[in-house]
């Protein structure tokens, strides 16, 4: 791919918070590879024009201009994961990379296409196992119970990750429309995944705290925490010493990280999440191995800032 210019980057609204750009540019010019990561706004009603139009014209969010069919892999965030993947699949020329993970998650956040192909993958959904074993040192087995806070984009991804390894699936999420939607989403699923069908239990806010103590590993997929004043998504009261905690929020260390240090809980924030869905994108755009350490050190130093 050297000295092809190529341009990739990331579409959502918004996503001048993003540190993909500094971590994937990083990466490229590591590897001498003549490409740009761009950020893209994309409002939700132009989403649809974006993927299927390839000669609409764009603006990055610095204000360059560039043709749609210009931009040869991008990945997806907030708020477009879901319905990005709806389009796709009406598309008629697009198709599922991961297919499995595209499914159970119900959404995608990479694509890569050319003049002749379109592919979608759910890169989120590796990324997050990947991290599980290498930040938390946690690995899931068939007597893991999980608790997971939020069933979003993020907690959906979370789900697929997990739901084909471990006994249950413990699953809160506070906002009515959210559940329902996630709900149907997984009953859906049942007949393509049949395992899933027993693993998967949507709880109220007040089984909690009697679902908590008997999970191995609790899993804050809400925002959360991200916001500075937040609270903690679940009481931290509810932590014990045999609970391994997961929070997906990378920019700030959360209260629920916080909590599960203070109590000497194995926990780890987002960062890896965010760093090795982007390794696994990076790595399908371009056929090269990841300079994961340098694109590590990059998300660490933009946290920094």
């Amino acid at each position: 791919m050297k000295n092809s210019g190529f341009l990739f980057g990331l579409i959502g609204y918004p996503v001048k918070h993003s540190f993909s750009a500094s971590m994937h540019n990083a990466a490229l010019s590591e590897l001498g590879i003549a490409a740009r990561y761009n950020l893209f706004e994309i409002k939700p009603e132009d989403l649809e024009s974006f993927l299927l139009d390839r000669h609409r014209e764009l603006a990055d969010i610095h204000g360059t201009g560039f043709f749609v069919r210009d931009i040869n892999g991008f990945n997806i965030t907030i708020p477009h994961k879901v319905t990005a993947l709806a389009i796709l699949r009406k598309s008629g020329f697009a198709r599922a990379g991961n297919s499995a993970a595209v499914e159970l998650a119900g959404a995608t956040n990479t694509v890569k296409r050319s003049d002749k192909e379109c592919i979608y993958w759910n890169t989120d959904v590796p990324g997050f196992l990947t991290s599980l074993e290498k930040d938390l040192r946690f690995n899931p087995s068939p007597q893991t119970n999980v608790c997971i806070i939020g069933a979003g984009g993020a907690g959906r991804a979370v789900i697929a990750a997990l739901s084909d390894t471990v006994h249950t699936l413990y699953v809160y999420e506070k906002a009515f429309t959210a559940s329902t939607s996630a709900k149907e989403h997984f009953c859906a699923c049942q007949e393509r995944y049949p395992y899933i069908k027993d693993k998967i239990k949507f709880i109220g806010d007040g089984e909690l705290a009697n679902v908590i103590p008997k999970c191995h590993l609790l899993v804050n997929a809400s925002p959360v925490g991200m916001e500075e004043g937040d609270g903690s998504s679940v009481s931290t009261t509810l932590l014990h010493k045999n609970l391994a905690v997961y929070d997906v929020v990378y920019n700030r260390k959360t209260q629920l990280i916080s909590a599960a240090n203070a109590l000497g809980v194995p926990a780890a924030g987002g960062l890896g999440m965010l760093l090795y869905q982007g390794v696994y994108a990076f790595e399908i755009w371009t056929g090269q191995r990841a300079p994961v350490d340098l694109m590590a050190r990059v998300l660490k130093e933009e946290l920094a800032k």
